[in-house]
C-alpha cells in the first residue's frame, strides 16, 4: 500500500520548463546617450537590425578612460594664455598673431572631437540573437562584425589594478565559431556582469533551439 501511494503520489510531480534566464524587465532603461552601460535601452536602434530583435545590452568604453584626453585638451587650451608671458610670437603682427591663436584652438577642437567621437561610436551590443561590434575609426570608415548568440564558444573577462578595481571596468573576451572568431569588449562597466548577461544569452539561445527540436 506504502508503495501504491508513492507511486500514485508521482503523478502530481510535474516538472516545469525553466525560465528565460535574461528577462525584460517590464519597462526598459531610460536610455542616456552618454552611459557606458545601457541594459534594455528604450529608443535605441542600430543599421542591421532586424525588426524582431530585440537590444538586451549597449555597452562603451568606461567615461573614466576619458580623462586622459580630456587632461590633455584641457593643457592644450590653456597653453596659449601661459605662453602669452612670453614674446614667442612677438615678431609677427597682431593680426598674425590672433590667426595662429585660432588655429592652435582649431587643433585643439579637432583632438577633442576626434576623441570624443571615437569613445560615443565605438559600441557593443547584445541582442537576443547576436553580438554587434561597431568599430568607428574617423567619419568616414566605420567597420561592423556580428556573431549570432549560439556561436558563442567561451567568454571571459579580466579586471586589474586600482584604477580598474575602483571604478569597476575591464576587459571581456568572447570566443566565437564564426567568421569574426574573437569579439573583445575592452574597458567596460561592470565586466562580470556582461559575461553573466552572455552566458544567460546562450543558455537561453540553446534551450529555444531545444524546444524547436522537440516541437
Amino acid at each position: 500500500m506504502l508503495y501504491n501511494r508513492v507511486r500514485m503520489s508521482d503523478i502530481f510531480i510535474s516538472e516545469e520548463a525553466p525560465e528565460p534566464t535574461v528577462k525584460k524587465p517590464l519597462r526598459g532603461q531610460i536610455y542616456n546617450p552618454f552611459s557606458s552601460f545601457s541594459y534594455f535601452p528604450e529608443n535605441v536602434n542600430f543599421e542591421t537590425r532586424e525588426k524582431e530583435e530585440k537590444i538586451v545590452l549597449l555597452i562603451r568604453r568606461h567615461f573614466i578612460t576619458n580623462i586622459r584626453w580630456i587632461v590633455i585638451a584641457i593643457v592644450m587650451a590653456l597653453a596659449p594664455i601661459a605662453l602669452s608671458a612670453f614674446p614667442i610670437l612677438s615678431f609677427l603682427p597682431a593680426g598674425f598673431r590672433f590667426i595662429a591663436v585660432l588655429a592652435w584652438y582649431l587643433i585643439v577642437s579637432a583632438y577633442m572631437l576626434q576623441n570624443f567621437l571615437g569613445w560615443f561610436f565605438n559600441v557593443d551590443i547584445l541582442t537576443d540573437e547576436r553580438i554587434v561590434d561597431i568599430d568607428f575609426s574617423n567619419l568616414v570608415y566605420k567597420e561592423v562584425s556580428d556573431a549570432n548568440i549560439d556561436k558563442i564558444q567561451d567568454v571571459t573577462y579580466k579586471m586589474g589594478g586600482v584604477v580598474r578595481t575602483m571604478f569597476n571596468y575591464g576587459d571581456v573576451f568572447v570566443q566565437t565559431a564564426s567568421e569574426v572568431p574573437n569579439f573583445e569588449f575592452l574597458a567596460v562597466p561592470a565586466p562580470d556582469r556582461v559575461a553573466k548577461i552572455l552566458q544567460d544569452l546562450r543558455l537561453e539561445e540553446q534551450q529555444e533551439a531545444v524546444e524547436g527540436r522537440i516541437r
